[in-house]
């Protein structure tokens, strides 16, 4: 059995921001975007890498969205928005989509959908979602999106998001 290096070190108090971020960076999450049209049909949305599935039955999602986003106010708007889970080779779109606001859609060619709903083209799944319920939470939001439909490959690789980097998940043979 490995022990991990730093084990016999003693714990840090919940206080200390960087060794909270450290941990909760050990973590590895999927990435996705978030995105719809706004009132004049331009695409707006941002990336999160706080994703998870949450419920089959109704069949929800979760995304965490920062207190004090300039962008979730538009995106919670009644309607649809998309949900792009980000393909293996999508970290500079990703990135793109995490910048300025006025630089996210820069040499993207966004998908229309007619509910309203935006997507990033070559992502692994799509999602159209509408806002089942939003909860406070700390310096955040927990956002459940209720599924409306969908489309995915699985054969292509998702985007993980692990110790502050992009990483690329493994196929491992089973030990015998």
């Amino acid at each position: 059995m490995t022990t991990s290096m730093g084990a016999d070190r003693p714990l840090s108090p919940v206080t200390d921001q960087s060794a909270l971020k450290r941990a909760f960076s050990c973590f590895p999450s999927g990435v996705v975007a978030v995105c719809r049209r706004d009132d004049a049909g331009a695409p707006i949305g941002m990336s999160a890498s706080a994703f998870t599935t949450v419920s089959l039955d109704p069949p929800l999602v979760s995304v965490c969205v920062r207190n004090g986003s300039a962008t979730w106010p538009s995106l919670k708007a009644p309607g649809t928005v998309g949900v792009s889970v980000f393909a293996a080779h999508q970290g500079e779109l990703c990135r793109r989509l995490a910048g300025p606001t006025e630089e996210r859609f820069t040499d993207i060619h966004p998908i229309f959908d007619e509910s309203g709903a935006v997507f990033v083209p070559g992502a692994t799944a799509h999602l159209a979602c509408t806002v089942f319920s939003e909860i406070p939470a700390g310096d955040h939001f927990v956002v459940l999106l209720a599924i409306e439909s969908l489309r995915c490959d699985p054969t292509v690789d998702p985007l993980v998001f692990h110790a502050s980097s992009f990483r690329a998940l493994e196929a491992r043979r089973a030990q015998i």
